[in-house]
This record gives structure tokens, sequence and C-alpha cells, in this order.
């Protein structure tokens, strides 16, 4: 076992991949990554320890002995420069990290999972997927503390009891039985959030048959509403996933269009993004560049919008200046300003697609159901 000091924390195991290609989840004191489409084994988990004193649960994946000497190698050592240390014969064992490994990736389905009407990969309901990491979560509560990122089973459940409710009234007994692990769950846990009171009832009334195939078709966007007048320039172009909200954009490549378009006393130009939901694109910003010429807004309840063109100045673009520009180096910047390829969105649409096509023995509920429905 090699530990590797990097950017002031220790951390050991496999190069991961950066976002969207990362499962991660923070356990008590440390950090776990795996890249999606790697290894599952223990070759291919990443452990980045944030406080290793509170990482009392290291004896679980290499044993009392290797606790440690782990701890002992890492408090010892200095943490202000790049550095090394070799620990022969430490192994982790792989039992207790397929759990977390488990959980990193119902994550990754909840923030990254490609769902796209143009790509035809159906989206994953948001209820199920969230109660099914509720108790993939409690399956490894020893690991994640009272305080880290992911070990809030309160919040994964509360919003979700009419939807699950719903679901449980048509009768397929996988979410029947899911539904049901989760009311108890709620109880444990004090989930006092409206409907989950009721929720139990639910699972007593009267089931409707199970649901049809298109019950978990993917939503269709909006339309795209109406063009500039007199229109100069169009294109499409990609938006980067780690710059917008979850669960609101179609994945697909080039699916925002951008129009420009002027009368006779300003320039405009349209930008239509394609919506899946089930979230909203409104208020996520946008900005239209080419050259020194620049626009900017936000989205509407639509993923739609209406910039007006303004000079380097700030002054508003005339028709005639904006017919003599080159509108060829348009960029338009849908959410944050971020570093992501085109490459890691193709490698994570192939895993998603995998995962539908032949569901992995860590396959929740909810990819099962939408492979189902989408055969």
């Amino acid at each position: 076992m090699k530990l590797v000091m990097e950017s002031g924390l220790w951390w050991t195991g496999a190069e991961v991949a950066s976002v969207p290609l990362a499962a991660v989840v923070e356990a008590d004191g440390a950090v776990l990554a795996w890249t999606i489409d790697q290894p599952s084994d223990a070759s291919g988990a990443q452990i980045t320890f944030t406080d290793v004193m509170r990482a009392d649960w290291l004896w679980r994946l290499f044993g009392e002995a290797g606790h440690r000497t782990i701890s002992s190698a890492i408090t010892a050592a200095p943490s202000d420069r790049p550095a090394e240390i070799d620990l022969p014969g430490i192994a982790v064992d792989q039992g207790p990290l397929d759990g977390l490994r488990r959980l990193a990736v119902g994550h990754w389905l909840r923030r990254w999972w490609p769902a796209s009407i143009g790509d035809g990969i159906a989206g994953l309901d948001p209820a199920l997927l969230d109660a099914e990491i509720a108790l993939a979560t409690v399956a490894v509560e020893d690991f994640l503390g009272e305080d880290t990122l992911d070990s809030d089973i309160g919040a994964l459940l509360a919003p979700h009891a009419a939807a699950l409710a719903a679901h449980a009234r048509r009768g397929d007994p996988r979410v029947v039985e899911l539904v049901t692990r989760c009311v108890e769950l709620a109880e444990d846990c004090g989930v006092s959030a409206p409907g989950w009171a009721e929720l139990a009832d639910a699972l007593d009334a009267p089931i409707a048959a199970p649901a049809r195939q298109d019950d978990y078709a993917l939503a269709a966007g909006p339309s795209a509403g109406s063009e500039p007048a007199g229109v100069i320039a169009h294109g499409a172009t990609s938006m980067a996933w780690s710059a917008v909200p979850a669960g609101v954009f179609d994945a697909a490549e080039e699916t925002v269009a951008w129009t420009v378009g002027a009368d006779d006393s300003r320039t405009l130009a349209v930008v239509r993004t394609a919506v899946v939901g089930p979230g909203l694109p409104a208020g996520v910003p946008v900005v239209l560049r080419c050259g020194t010429l620049r626009g900017s807004g936000s989205l509407d309840d639509g993923g739609r919008a209406r910039l007006e063109i303004l000079d380097s100045t700030a002054k508003p673009v005339t028709a005639s200046a904006a017919w003599d520009q080159d509108w060829s180096a348009t960029i338009v910047t849908v959410g944050a300003e971020v570093d992501e390829s085109a490459q890691s969105r193709h490698r994570a649409r192939r895993f998603a697609r995998r995962r539908l096509a032949e569901p992995a023995a860590d396959a929740y509920l909810a990819e099962i159901l939408a492979a189902e429905a989408d055969y």
C-alpha cells in the first residue's frame, strides 16, 4: 500500500477521474471515490483522508493492525510538502468496500445520470432512487458518522412521501417492499415531513394495475418559442453537466440552440435549452459572447432566455453592427464556467447505457424499472 501527500491531503489507491466520471461518498474523516467505468473492486478505489483520527472505521477495511499503521504513518508525516509512504503488507478488504461503492454509485446516479430524449437514455425516478439510496446509507452508516455530506437519511426521504405512495399503489411487489422498508426507516429516523404519517396507510390501500411502460417516459421539453426578428445567425452548442443543476436538462450534446437577430434599435439573442425535468431551469444564468460583444441573462421556466447584445462599452449593438459581425466564433455558456470535456460525457452515457442494457449486481430499482420501461 502506498500513501501519497498531495494538496495538503493524504490519499491511497487508484487515480480517479474528475466529474462527471467520479462516484464519491464522504465517510467520517475520509472521502472514497471510484471512476464509474473502471474496475469496481478494491483496485479501483481511492481513499482521501480529511481527518484520519476521525476515520475510526479503517479497521473494517484494513484490519486492526493496518488501521494503526495507517493512522500512525499519516500522523507522524509532515503535511506541508508532497511525499509518499510505502506500507508493505497492508491490503484492503473488498467486502466492506462494496457497500460504500454502491452508495457512491447511487449518489452518482442522483447527480450525473444522463437522461436524454435525444440519446434515448431513460430517466430514473427520483423518489425511488432517493429511497433506495437512503437504505444503502443505513447499510454503511458505521462508516459515515452523523454530520457528513452523505449521511442525511431524512433529507433523502422527506420530499417523497406522496410519490412513494403513488408508486406503491401501482402494485409492483419490488416497489412495495422498498416503500415498506423506507416507512420503517423514516419512523426510526424521525422523519416528520408531510405525508409520511399517512404513507403506511397507503401500503394497505387497494392496489391498482402495475404501471405501464410509458409511465416512466421522459418528459418532453417545451416548445422553442418565437425567434428574434431579422435573424442574422444561429447555431447550437453543448452544455457542461457540472455547470448546471441535476435533473433539469437533456444530457445529449448540442442541446443549446441560439439565434441572433436585430431590429432597427437593438440586437437580441434567443437561447433555448432542452429540458427533461423533473427540476426547473428558471434562474440558471446564460451568457453569449462573440468577440467583444456579449449578452447575459437567465433561463425562464421553459429553459429559454432572451439576451440583449451589448458592445465592449455596454451599449446596445445596432443592427448594422450585428450584420457586420462574424458570429461563427459565438460561445454560449449555460450555468457556471467550468472545464469539462465532451469525451467525459460520452463515457458517462456509455456507462449509463450499459447499466440499462445489463443491470449490474449493484443496480438500483430505479435503474431496473427504467430499463424495463425502455424495453
